[in-house]
């Protein structure tokens, strides 16, 4: 076993991490919720997993940690892990970008697939007793609009080929030289967004949260999709305004949404998501499989095994951009 120490910052109520014990078979580990319990190895430290601590935990220990070298979050979010002085620095920072993306490309399709059959219609019939036909709506030659096409939404967009979508993707940058995409039949510029949006029947939220991306969809974006389109967020819930996704919502302005993240988690009592017969409800679960948190920790070990090699991590951040 590696003596050199490996610090994972946990949240305070988390339960023991079952999962680290594969990380224990091959380096010294310290697990802590606190400052105070990273005071062991923060003057020798290297290497941090945030697992779920909070940015306040992340950023006082980074602060006690001289000789770090290398901060892994989780999570492919960074809200949480991402701060002023860590980007400023020369730690690298990498993240889960691409273990949690296949169950939420599912996620979104079952999103689509409950929209276009009404299942929840289905359900209110069956609960009371009722036999009451109606239409339902083919998938197949509908288009799919994908915000942030990265990594969820290349997992989003090779489900929806498979039931004969047309899939558009936005992306903040666009290389210059780029291979075609067999998955998509047009990317868009961020400045194109309104245009994509307007042509989409289901749109699929992926983007990360930044300060660019705070608000991104708003008034003017729920004011150009089409009256049926239906909106899925397994972005990051600040993303989409919510007073605006709201009020499009109670108005009918547009068909539906289906959500797994939000302003505030948990979602309050009372909340108008809760009552909102158009809305479909994940509460922040949609990628979490029986096997989620091994995986997790499966790709930090890989992750893990690269760098003592000095082998060139996956998942880099721009630390600058946030992403």
């Amino acid at each position: 076993m590696r003596t050199d120490p490996i610090l994972v910052l946990t949240g305070p109520d988390d339960a023991p991490l079952a999962s680290i014990d594969g990380l224990r078979q091959t380096a010294h580990v310290v697990v802590a919720d606190s400052a105070e319990a990273s005071h062991s190895v923060a003057g020798h430290v290297e290497v941090i997993l945030n697992w779920s601590a909070s940015l306040s935990l992340i950023r006082e220990v980074f602060l006690m940690c001289r000789n770090l070298r290398w901060i892994h979050s989780r999570s492919a979010g960074l809200e949480r892990t991402l701060f002023p002085e860590l980007t400023a620095s020369d730690v690298t920072l990498t993240n889960g970008s691409g273990v949690f993306s296949p169950a939420l490309g599912e996620f979104a399709l079952a999103a689509i697939l409950y929209f276009a059959k009404d299942l929840r219609r289905m359900i209110r019939s069956q609960m009371a007793g009722l036999w009451q036909p109606f239409n339902v709506t083919m998938v197949s030659g509908q288009t799919l609009g994908i915000v942030g096409y990265g990594d969820i939404g290349r997992a989003v967009a090779a489900r929806a080929r498979a039931v004969g979508m047309n899939v558009l993707g936005l992306k903040r940058h666009i290389p210059a030289q780029r291979e075609p995409d067999p998955l998509v039949d047009q990317i868009y510029g961020s400045d194109q967004h309104l245009e994509m949006l307007s042509r989409c029947d289901y749109i699929v939220v992926a983007i990360p949260l930044t300060i660019k991306t705070l608000g991104l969809i708003g008034e003017a974006e729920f004011a150009a999709m089409k009256g049926n389109a239906v909106v899925i967020n397994v972005g990051r819930g600040p993303v989409i305004s919510e007073a605006a996704m709201i009020k499009a919502l109670s108005e009918h302005k547009i068909r539906g949404a289906a959500l797994d993240v939000f302003d505030e988690e948990p979602l309050p009592a009372g909340h108008p998501f809760y009552s909102l017969e158009n809305v479909l409800l994940s509460p922040h679960c949609a990628d979490h499989t029986p096997d989620w948190l091994d995986n997790a920790m499966r790709f930090f070990l890989a992750q893990l095994d690269r760098y003592r090699r000095g082998e060139t991590l996956l998942n880099i951040v721009n630390k600058t951009l946030g992403y």
